[in-house]
């Protein structure tokens, strides 16, 4: 049995490319558990619709001071952020379906983000610098965005990919592959998306799978 957690991001439900795309991956995810002998279990981790509250005081407090001295308050203010790396540890393989929102992750990433990864958590400070401490998994992360990234005028910098792969590293998650879908604005730039994913799970996805 192959545990996928699937964390969704676009609000546009329905509409967005990054979850249409998602769910393809997912077809083909749950064919390959099935012709192994199994099944595919998906943890869903939906951010749009179930939003995660801004970063308050009271976690920021919890998650700095160290555990001897928090108070009977702590753990409360702490409990969604292990709930979201409890889920992220249950996972075989991991599924980012989401947007870039002004040249970067959207501000409801950056939000679970910011709730696992987490000093003494999942990564501890030592003196050689930031050490993870999560089992490494697959991350596959389907990345919409209606600009494009090459050499011709009028391209716009890839400040997602970088971020992602640096950040979910230092907790341990190594294998990060991002697949850019650009220029959706674009009906034809749309097609194309939909087949390079199809090509990709074709060509790709075993190998990710065999990984996990």
């Amino acid at each position: 049995m192959t545990t996928l957690l699937h964390i969704n991001v676009s609000p546009r439900g329905a509409e967005s490319t990054s979850r249409r795309a998602g769910l393809r991956v997912r077809t083909h995810l749950a064919a390959h558990a099935s012709l192994d002998g199994g099944e595919l279990t998906v943890i869903e981790r939906d951010l749009a619709a179930d939003p995660l509250p801004p970063i308050g005081a009271a976690f920021t407090h919890a998650n700095m001071v160290v555990a001897a001295r928090r108070t009977d308050a702590d753990p409360a203010a702490l409990a969604l952020s292990e709930t979201l790396i409890a889920e992220l540890q249950a996972a075989d393989l991991v599924l980012i379906t989401t947007p870039i929102h002004n040249f970067t992750v959207p501000a409801a990433l950056k939000t679970w983000i910011d709730l696992v990864v987490r000093p003494e958590r999942t990564f501890a400070g030592t003196p050689q610098g930031k050490q993870p401490l999560l089992r490494d998994r697959p991350v596959l992360a389907l990345v919409s965005c209606g600009g494009r990234f090459d050499d011709r005028p009028g391209s716009q910098q890839d400040f997602f990919t970088p971020y992602l792969k640096y950040v979910l590293g230092t907790i341990g998650l190594a294998r990060v592959e991002v697949i850019r879908l650009e220029g959706m604005v674009r009906p034809e730039a749309v097609t194309h998306a939909f087949e390079h994913v199809e090509a990709w799970c074709g060509s790709a996805l075993p190998a990710l799978l065999a990984a996990a």
